[in-house]
């Protein structure tokens, strides 16, 4: 039997504060998250974000929570599901979190009674990043390495220019830009330090050295978190019939004051509506199910900064959750990853695989 383990993030198993302090202190902990000494991250985690954050943080989580509980975890669930049935008998599909639960070692113990020994690993983030696909790909390779009979692991590799994946966002999205007649669209990312992109060139002479470094895939930014994200817009700018002067890239949730990848989203919310903007259509292309980064910060917060500075309307465009076509595209890279060695992107001239 074949397993497929979907991997994400994680959420606190509840929306108040005690919950998500023993969330964020397991998160921040991991030092691809927080790449600083040891001491540094401890005094940081211990002193500044722990005593503070936990309140807020569960406030705003308050403000998404359900009557099925975490979006983030329902949506995976359901997609679990959905491409459990798409797949059929000879495989067992589970849902993992980096941190909190369902666990990444509950996950592995439960195919292991199933009789599974070839798992599949989709880290559901579709850009590379050492702090979430890096880091749950170190969690899975450590627990396969505790069995006596250490299982077969097939890894799915970045997918930022899938077609399946691009395909579904763009079907998502469509509907929103036209009920809203969005004059602007906005593909916002997760951010990152600036350090942590750097790290990803290991040329040292690329990554964040021109203003054009991420206009094309090429070798030195084939694992360039930013660079994956400006591939995955051109391609949904393609499917959308969007030209260049109709959106615009930039990166949300940074934090602290050390410089983070470029440009910020809570400043181009401003931009746009001083520019004359009115109705903006949000895709969060980093997140594959709606979640705390989505519906709160830009479905509340951005919409509200967007309105107050002039703007009339901002509309979320829902993640993939587990829409129908996603659930096919997920099922699809199973298989080929299950099978054979999966083709990778082009990097000659910059043209990703994305047809």
């Amino acid at each position: 039997m074949t397993g497929l383990l979907l991997i994400n993030l994680g959420t606190p198993d509840e929306p108040t504060t005690g919950s998500v302090r023993r969330y964020l202190r397991e998160f921040l902990s991991d030092p691809r998250v927080v790449d600083i000494n040891p001491v540094g991250r401890f005094l940081l985690l211990n002193l500044i974000i722990l005593p503070f954050r936990p309140a807020k943080s569960a406030e705003a989580y308050r403000k998404v929570w359900t009557d099925r509980g975490s979006p983030l975890l329902f949506h995976g669930r359901d997609l679990a599901s959905a491409v459990g049935e798409r797949l059929g008998p000879s495989w067992q599909v589970e849902l993992a979190m980096r941190y909190g639960n369902p666990s990444i070692a509950a996950a592995f113990e439960r195919f292991r009674q199933a009789g599974v020994d070839h798992i599949v690993v989709l880290p559901l983030f579709p850009q590379y990043a050492s702090s979430s696909t890096g880091s749950a790909l170190e969690a899975v390779f450590r627990r396969a390495a505790q069995y006596w009979n250490v299982p077969r692991l097939s890894v799915i590799e970045d997918f930022y220019a899938d077609p399946g994946m691009l395909d579904a966002f763009a079907a998502v999205g469509r509907p929103v830009m036209e009920t809203l007649d969005a004059d602007h669209v906005l593909f916002s990312f997760h951010g990152l330090p600036e350090r942590q992109v750097q790290k990803s060139d290991d040329s040292g002479r690329h990554c964040l050295i021109e203003a054009g470094c991420c206009d094309r895939m090429v070798a030195a930014n084939r694992n360039c978190y930013r660079a994956q994200c400006f591939a995955t817009a051109r391609h949904l700018a393609t499917r959308l019939s969007l030209d260049e002067d109709d959106y615009t890239i930039c990166f949300q949730s940074r934090l602290g004051r050390v410089p983070w990848i470029k440009p910020y989203t809570d400043e181009v919310l401003d931009e746009l509506a001083a520019a004359g903007k009115k109705r903006l259509a949000v895709f969060c292309p980093a997140f594959v199910a709606d979640c705390l980064e989505t519906l709160e910060e830009i479905g509340i917060r951005a919409k509200e900064q967007f309105v107050a500075a002039g703007g009339e309307d901002l509309a979320l465009v829902p993640s993939l959750n587990s829409e129908p076509a996603w659930a096919d595209a997920v099922a699809a890279m199973a298989r080929r990853y299950a099978g054979a060695a999966a083709p990778t992107a082009e990097l000659d001239g910059g043209t990703e695989t994305a047809a």
